[in-house]
């Protein structure tokens, strides 16, 4: 068993799971063992697609990280192929699946909130609770009025067979958990109206920042074959995305759990050799795991997007240190700088937290200033949320809620003040640009720069999902303006 698991990890987790199957999980052996319960509740209370009308339909609702929403994709695309229709506004759904988060409170409260606002709204819908708000507080979720099926996250991909009644529960369940258990590949190949596709290739997490709830909720490492991920990139070409979001819950940490090792810049000279007529954008990225090698892979590929998001979370190394980051500010000023010494207009995005246990005016200054003096393009802010089970909710010396407020609002003044001096030394600079809306009154389109910028220019109608190279002319706080130069390919 992992060591850091042992610290941190109970072997042990009871859990009422799939409308109460499973009452209890052992978690970290060697092979996953269960005790169930009868299954005559949840035949009660689960009604699969056969028995209901010919037509069914569905809602879902999202909350969290790209992850989930790429999950929630695949679980759209299977109800539909299982014959489900996704639920018009205003119209009842038969079954309401809400992916839920719990990384911070907030995302946890929102994520109850809309189960209960479902349960309200639709009394006679079945409710499904999925995502990480439901792998790790199972018994809590179960309580929850209208709840008729719990999905943790590994159960996620077998949801739209689950309520189409074609995969029996209690084979399901022995996938309930996580941990321990290989990653199955879940391709998406329609995200509805989107231009832009994304791509799993990375699930779980060792790090346990000691703020985190993540590797409770994710669990190990472990990620897709590399012929799996160009496998699915094709697929999207072929369906005409042109740009796919690679996207992991630990990135850059990819393919290690491989037989044989690989890694991420590995992956990208596969990608590389398939000449696929998209561009790829990377998901946030630890800073120890942005190299030389990788940066110099992004300043001479075009194919690759000029865009890098990087978590800081402190820019003092005391606090650096009681959250279990594995890097000191000035590594991360270091990294930050060789990539806009490489690649001047690149984006380069920030996670910040502001509040931390411990965090007093000096190391607050220490953070301002650090992110005042760096090239970068974007923060997301997070006031300090107490995750429990984790090291830092049981940390003393709590910040007060009123100062931890005025402290994110300092960064986020901050931040908007970066994203603006970004734009604007895009001016009078050439962009390529992925068209994802055309508006017929103003026939001005709106896309996405590959260094992550908001762009609006005239063009002809039929631009939509194509890439544009436009030269910048003006610059808000919202994004830029920009002429067209030439329609270009990837």
């Amino acid at each position: 068993m992992n060591s850091v698991y042992q610290e941190f990890c109970p072997e042990r987790i009871p859990l009422r799971t799939f409308g109460f199957a499973i009452s209890e999980v052992f978690l970290f052996s060697t092979s996953i063992s269960f005790i169930t319960k009868s299954r005559k509740n949840i035949k009660k209370r689960f009604t699969p697609k056969k028995e209901l009308e010919q037509m069914a339909f569905f809602k879902i609702v999202t909350f969290g990280c790209k992850v989930n929403q790429y999950e929630s994709a695949f679980i759209r695309e299977g109800l539909i192929r299982e014959g489900w229709s996704e639920a018009a506004e205003g119209h009842r759904p038969d079954v309401v699946i809400v992916n839920t988060c719990m990384v911070t409170r907030e995302a946890q409260s929102q994520s109850r909130q809309a189960i209960n606002r479902a349960a309200r709204e639709f009394p006679r819908s079945k409710i499904v609770a999925g995502g990480c708000y439901a792998e790790v507080l199972p018994d809590e979720v179960s309580r929850l009025k209208g709840v008729d099926l719990i999905a943790g996250n590994r159960i996620k991909g077998f949801i739209p067979a689950i309520i189409s009644g074609k995969e029996d529960l209690d084979d399901a369940g022995g996938f309930r958990s996580s941990r321990g258990v290989p990653l199955d590949h879940l391709p998406v190949e329609d995200f509805g109206d989107r231009t832009r596709g994304f791509l799993k290739i990375q699930d779980g997490c060792e790090s346990f920042c000691s703020y985190c709830i993540v590797p409770y909720a994710r669990g190990p490492l472990r990620s897709i074959e590399p012929s799996e991920a160009v496998r699915a990139l094709r697929s999207l070409a072929e369906k005409g995305y042109k740009e796919v979001v690679l996207t992991g819950i630990h990135l850059g940490k990819y393919g290690i759990d491989l037989a044989p090792a690989t890694d991420l810049k590995n992956l990208l000279r596969m990608i590389s050799g398939e000449k696929l007529p998209l561009r790829i954008r990377l998901s946030s990225i630890e800073p120890n795991e942005v190299d030389s090698e990788l940066i110099r892979m992004i300043a001479d590929e075009d194919w690759i997007c000029e865009h890098l998001h990087i978590p800081l979370q402190s820019g003092d190394d005391r606090i650096l240190e009681r959250m279990n980051r594995r890097y000191g500010s000035k590594d991360y000023a270091r990294v930050v700088h060789s990539i806009h010494e490489s690649i001047p207009l690149a984006a380069i995005g920030l996670d910040v937290m502001a509040g931390f246990p411990g965090e007093d005016e000096g190391a607050f200054d220490n953070t301002r200033s650090l992110i005042g003096d760096l090239p970068v393009s974007y923060l997301h802010v997070f006031p300090f949320s107490p995750r429990s089970g984790t090291p830092a909710a049981s940390f003393p010396d709590r910040v007060p809620a009123p100062v931890v407020k005025q402290r994110a609002a300092e960064l986020r003044r901050l931040g908007q003040s970066k994203r603006s001096l970004f734009y604007s030394s895009c001016i009078g600079k050439t962009l390529t640009v992925l068209v994802q809306r055309w508006d017929p009154e103003r026939r001005m389109a709106e896309g996405l720069s590959d260094n992550y910028v908001p762009v609006q220019f005239h063009c002809p109608e039929g631009s939509e999902n194509t890439l544009v190279r436009v030269l910048v002319e003006g610059a808000n706080g919202k994004g830029v303006s920009a002429r067209v130069q030439e329609e270009t390919h990837v």
